[in-house]
């Protein structure tokens, strides 16, 4: 048993209960068995994850069929909890003990063992009724003498799980709780019926109805921002392409033929409400978009960092090299922005398509790409042995090709992939690497390749982009074009303009890998002379390599560097990385504001102040100050900046920071300073 990821477990919490109405009378814990992961994680009526244990299901999969040895989908309750002070390793048969006990020996049969939690289906012509019933196909949750299977499909129909976590379920667990299995679920139609996007505004959001639209579908929205009369131009963008925004009262649900959710919903909004009444399907963005994957030839970028820049290099490769592709992603990408699109979303002509898979809650393995691609590993949302495990599982459902990163916490996936990097191990292998201000260089098969983007970590956005575009058939001369010509992405270490000799630029770096890479990139360009790369492009950050490069030496010029963390749990979690980072990162000369932490709402305890942190980090010698307002920091900048010092402005999710750094820019230009 472990704890399961908050974010993932109310990702869980919003599909399962989306997936039907919870069953009638009193229940304390909601069961959901995340098929896809292979993993069963107890929550509580809030939505909170308490346990997470590996679970087996079936081999042939999941389906309700009497006779077809699947997991049945949906959702049923507990019915029966039998085996109550039965000896671990008890062999029940028939749902009876049979006196015999399990000691760990090796045999081929599988046995029923420690406790049976039998299910009841509650979805007619799903899990209940004729040929499709679960409980008449004696579907239950037991422990297995196959324990060293967990973790992946092995069952006959039933869900396993080890001796020791179900008897510790069992106990926790009573007699009508409800139980969702979660397999792949079936997704309405897009083609053919209005979709309604509740949380409109969102980037990930708004693509998919974007994408919906372009496609030739329909779909409307609404968001809380729009209804407060704000982010009038991102609305107007929507309503220009056809998407409807309406109120977010419920009164679009009337004709939907699907809401489409994220795990930021809460059930409370009246859409949701709207959708359960009149019993119009309810569908995860994450179920959206494993949709749209399934329906194209796929490429799904997912990695702690640098998803966004290697999608937006993709498809500029594949559209420079005439394959006309589609991308649904998360960044802004300045390409389509310069044709008056949000730019987060365009469908081509080709059945190619490019995406980000998010592994930051586990939504990933939903995806089976044609090429899966995993640029590395590093400490972010989760553990760093939970996204690896999350991981392994894309990896199995790439369909034609996998492509990874050459980092060592990889090589698990390494084998019969294709490995992009600087180092000797690569198969596509950059090599007589050179760094400049704004850009780079860099070969790969005697192919010599330029970007306009500065820094280490976007060569190896490039090579990893190289890799994507060759496993579907691009020859690697027809790409060096389009990269060379890359307009990047926005916030990805975007400048924003120069003034009084001090350039801004605005980037969307917030965890230590991402800053570490953003402060040696503007480490490298402070100081390179006045408006050093007008009009370039931008690309966010990936991990560092180690791969020795030419050209990245100090130019002189201080980083003054703003962060502004969001949210308390994130920050929580990250907190003695971020003092490191900081702390190792900044050079004696460089300094650092660090704003208070982003809120965007929920129920994170508000328990400390980026002050706090910022007293860590300055007790390990960097000069570090805490912002107590924007307005204070706007004119502390104006003082201390001086001609040949590069203003980093870094921070996520929240949209006003980008006119922050703009307001930076602006205060910059009108007065005198140091």
């Amino acid at each position: 048993m472990t704890m399961p990821d908050p974010q993932r477990a109310r990702t869980l919490f919003t599909m399962a209960l989306a997936r039907a109405s919870a069953p009638p009378g009193p229940w304390r814990h909601l069961l959901v068995v995340d098929a896809p992961r292979q993993r069963l994680v107890l929550l509580d009526r809030q939505g909170e994850g308490l346990a997470e244990y590996p679970v087996s299901t079936a081999a042939a999969g999941i389906g309700g069929e009497a006779g077809s040895f699947r997991t049945p989908p949906g959702l049923h309750r507990v019915h029966a909890l039998i085996g109550a002070g039965e000896p671990p390793g008890a062999v029940f048969a028939s749902r009876e003990p049979t006196g015999e006990v399990w000691h760990g020996e090796e045999r081929d049969d599988d046995l029923i063992l420690s406790r049976v939690i039998t299910l009841e289906g509650l979805e007619d012509g799903v899990n209940r009724g004729p040929g499709r019933d679960s409980l008449e196909r004696y579907i239950y949750l037991h422990g297995t003498n196959h324990e060293e299977a967990l973790g992946e499909p092995a069952s006959h129909g039933c869900i396993r799980l080890g001796n020791a976590d179900v008897i510790e379920l069992f106990d926790r667990v009573a007699e009508g709780d409800p139980v969702v299995v979660l397999g792949e679920v079936p997704v309405p139609d897009w083609h053919g019926g209005r979709f309604h996007y509740a949380g409109l505004g969102g980037s990930g959001m708004s693509a998919l109805a974007q994408f919906q639209v372009m496609r030739g579908g329909t779909a409307s929205g609404s968001d809380r921002a729009f209804d407060r009369g704000e982010r009038a131009e991102a609305r107007a963008q929507l309503e220009r392409l056809g998407i409807q925004v309406t109120p977010q009262d419920g009164s679009a649900l009337e004709g939907a033929a699907a809401l489409v959710v994220s795990t930021a919903v809460e059930r409370g909004v009246a859409d949701y409400a709207a959708a359960r009444r009149l019993g119009v399907p309810i569908v995860h963005r994450s179920e959206l978009l494993a949709r749209f994957v399934a329906d194209h030839r796929a490429i799904a970028v997912t990695g702690t960092s640098g998803k966004s820049t290697v999608v937006a290099m993709v498809f500029e490769i594949l559209r420079g090299a005439g394959r006309d592709p589609s991308v649904i992603t998360g960044g802004d990408l300045v390409l389509l922005q310069r044709q008056g699109l949000w730019g987060n979303a365009w469908a081509g002509r080709s059945d190619l398509l490019v995406v980000e898979a998010d592994e930051s809650d586990g939504s990933v393995v939903c995806y089976e790409p044609a090429v899966g691609v995993v640029l590395n590993l590093q400490r972010d949302h989760r553990e760093m042995d939970e996204v690896a495990a999350t991981f392994r599982a894309f990896r199995g459902r790439a369909r034609e090709s996998f492509v990874v990163g050459e980092g060592a916490n990889l090589a698990s996936l390494a084998d019969g992939a294709t490995v992009f990097g600087l180092g000797p191990g690569a198969g596509v292998r950059g090599v007589d690497v050179a760094l400049e201000p704004c850009g780079a260089a860099f070969t790969v098969e005697d192919v010599r390749f330029t970007l306009p983007v500065p820094g280490r970590h976007n060569v190896e956005n490039a090579l990893a982009a190289i890799a994507a575009c060759r496993a579907v058939d691009v020859p690697l001369a027809e790409m060096a074009a389009p990269l060379a010509r890359f307009q990047g992405v926005g916030r990805r270490f975007q400048s924003l303009g120069t003034a009084r000799g001090v350039e801004v630029v605005d980037d969307f770096a917030h965890n230590p890998a991402k800053i570490a890479a953003a402060l040696a990139t503007a480490q490298a360009r402070a100081g390179a002379g006045p408006s050093p790369c007008a009009g370039q492009a931008a690309g966010e950050a990936v991990a560092e390599s180690g791969a020795a490069v030419a050209g990245a030496g100090p130019r002189g010029g201080r980083v003054l560097a703003v962060y502004q963390p969001h949210g308390y749990g994130p920050t929580r979690f990250l907190r003695r990385d971020f003092v490191e980072t900081f702390a190792t990162a900044l050079r004696p000369a460089d300094l650092l504001w660090m704003l208070e932490v982003f809120y965007a709402g929920g129920t994170a305890s508000r328990d400390f102040s980026a002050a706090d942190i910022v007293a860590e980090i300055a007790a390990r010698g960097a000069t570090a100050e805490f912002a107590s307002s924007r307005e204070w920091l706007i004119e502390r900048i104006a003082t201390e900046a001086r001609t040949g010092d590069l203003v980093l402005v870094m921070g996520a999710r929240d949209p006003s920071l980008t006119q922050l750094a703009r307001d930076v820019l602006a205060r910059l230009g009108t007065g005198s300073g140091a």
